[in-house]
């Protein structure tokens, strides 16, 4: 990838829903391969959420994450929100009425859930950088604090407290037994417990918040009452959520109903085409693959992607996308960390190297082409 495309490119134009990694990685490739593209996404600014909860606790982070579209993609790049996709003319529907044609889609609308471990809504980079700003003021003022969930997000989420404000106590409540997502090695699980005991953070499984409707979440209070559904109670300042995952599927749902897994995800082929069209691609969490929905693997199945729009022009085979043996780091803290690489085992010092110094936003500013501040 690299080269212009010398196919004719004057009846060609890529829309992509969605400024997630896959939507940044495609935007990048057909970018830099001179293919006319329009990213669309209602914010104004990357969000390299894989470092959120760290913009959560650490003052002067969240600068770090949001990247402007418009400098790095510069008219290529639209701030709307996309209410519908017109199979039959080929159009992107915006909301206020407007609409983008295209002879290639790529939907990588990602998926949406709490803030803080994400971040979706009509926004400036400003607004943003202040909800993060102001998260953490609340943090320095609690005490005791509840985190909600144990799948990644949460697991991370208490760590990175546990690691800044080690003074506070920290309950962690996941309704299921063991902690991390299921797809990990077990070892690997274990050792995210480990780490969490290590540092202090008492731990509730296999318990279930069932108060959670009436609770202030993010915001510090002198006292508020976290009920379970075994009867536990934990008084605490700040409740912090981190489950409920969902694909972010309105952007596509009513064009698609009968290409829909129950998730809302999108059925593909092995070319990452949405079942049944050939210009039509899904990457990232809202392609139904079988794998976890990772910022890594959005940005591979971008390359897939951008790769086959490309043949298909030059009437070349088309690439298929093999997902591989699972790679999977946990940063939990800056100090500290566990995971595994194409299935095997990694401990501290490996996932220290890698992820949990930087949280790869590096990497991020270095695909948008511009420099950290």
């Amino acid at each position: 990838m690299g080269s212009q495309v010398s196919v004719d490119v004057g009846s060609m134009h890529v829309v992509i829903v969605g400024g997630g990694f896959g939507g940044i990685a495609a935007a990048s490739q057909l970018q830099a391969l001179s293919v006319p593209f329009t990213l669309v996404d209602m914010k104004d600014s990357f969000h390299h959420n894989v470092a959120a909860l760290r913009a959560s606790v650490e003052s002067g982070f969240a600068k770090k994450t949001f990247i402007s579209y418009s400098e790095t993609f510069k008219d290529n790049f639209r701030q709307a929100m996309v209410v519908g996709i017109d199979l039959k003319n080929q159009m992107v529907q915006l909301k206020g009425g407007e609409a983008l044609s295209f002879s290639h889609l790529i939907l990588a609308t990602g998926s949406t859930g709490p803030f803080p471990g994400k971040f979706n809504q009509v926004s400036s980079q400003q607004a943003a950088i202040q909800a993060y700003e102001d998260l953490v003021k609340q943090v320095q003022s609690s005490l005791f604090i509840v985190v909600v969930g144990g799948g990644s997000a949460g697991v991370e989420m208490a760590a990175e407290i546990k690691t800044e404000y080690p003074q506070k106590e920290v309950t962690l409540i996941h309704s299921q037994a063991v902690l991390a997502d299921k797809e990990l090695l077990p070892c690997v699980r274990q050792e995210v417990k480990e780490i969490l005991l290590r540092k202090g953070v008492q731990l509730l499984l296999s318990e279930r918040v069932s108060n959670l409707e009436e609770l202030p979440v993010n915001v510090c209070r002198d006292y508020i009452k976290v009920q379970t559904d075994k009867g536990t109670e934990v008084a605490t300042n700040l409740v912090i959520l981190c489950s409920g995952i969902k694909i972010n599927s309105s952007a596509y749902r009513s064009a698609f109903e009968s290409r829909l897994v129950s998730n809302g995800a999108l059925r593909v082929n092995e070319y990452l085409q949405v079942e049944g069209y050939s210009n039509i691609y899904a990457i990232g969490d809202c392609a139904d693959v079988k794998e976890p929905k990772m910022a890594y693997h959005a940005g591979l199945h971008a390359n897939i992607v951008t790769t086959n729009i490309v043949n298909s022009m030059k009437q070349r085979p088309l690439k298929a996308y093999k997902p591989g043996a699972l790679t999977f780091l946990l940063s939990m803290g800056r100090n500290d960390g566990v995971g595994q690489i194409s299935g095997f085992y990694v401990g501290r010092l490996m996932v220290r190297l890698v992820k949990s110094r930087d949280l790869f936003v590096s990497t991020s500013w270095k695909t948008m082409k511009q420099s950290p501040p």
